[in-house]
């Protein structure tokens, strides 16, 4: 008997409908050339961390859980002596996300996490790098469930990046619209 292999919903969502949809908008003549994600990478540059390097193991810890994959500690390439920072001391931690995870999280970030956001009046339609890249920037971690508010020690920020294969800004927009990113109009 055949194992039955798991597909993320927006996986499935991506190849029944939204590249269809997106062949059809940009009236692209080869499949390949339809833009997909390529990788999701969260980033945590922890300031506190030249005090205290304990701390960048707590949000190392609190990363896993938010990423569902471990994440590797970032080190400093140089001192810098105005920011009491010296050379190979811990300072961050990032994680990159591919295949099954990267659905996993683009869907809890969508459905989940940026809804719990204070104030939320959507994304900066404008935060695209021109190479059909985007980047935003998440001020608490606390908005993924995954983290239980009553055992953390502290609010830390991150950046998220979502990397995808098209070629330009619109394609990515677009393809991002389809996966229902809350982009502020």
């Amino acid at each position: 008997m055949a194992d039955t292999v798991y597909v993320p919903r927006l996986r499935t969502q991506y190849d029944e409908a939204i590249r269809a949809e997106l062949t059809k908008q940009f009236s692209y003549k080869n499949p390949m050339e339809v833009p997909k994600l390529d990788k999701i990478v969260l980033n945590m540059g922890i300031g506190e961390a030249t005090g205290d390097t304990k701390k960048v193991k707590n949000a190392a810890d609190e990363l896993q859980k938010i990423a569902g994959q471990k994440p590797v500690i970032t080190h400093a390439r140089k001192s810098i002596a105005g920011f009491k920072v010296r050379e190979n001391m811990p300072l961050g931690v990032k994680v990159t996300l591919r295949k099954q995870r990267m659905y996993e999280f683009l869907d809890r970030l969508v459905n989940v996490a940026l809804p719990r956001v204070r104030d939320f009046r959507g994304l900066n339609p404008n935060s695209f790098d021109g190479r059909g890249n985007y980047a935003m920037g998440i001020k608490e971690h606390i908005i993924f469930p995954e983290i239980a508010y009553d055992q953390i020690e502290q609010i830390w920020g991150m950046d998220v990046i979502i990397c995808t294969t098209a070629k330009s800004d619109d394609e990515a927009r677009a393809l991002l619209r389809a996966f229902n990113f809350p982009f502020r109009q």
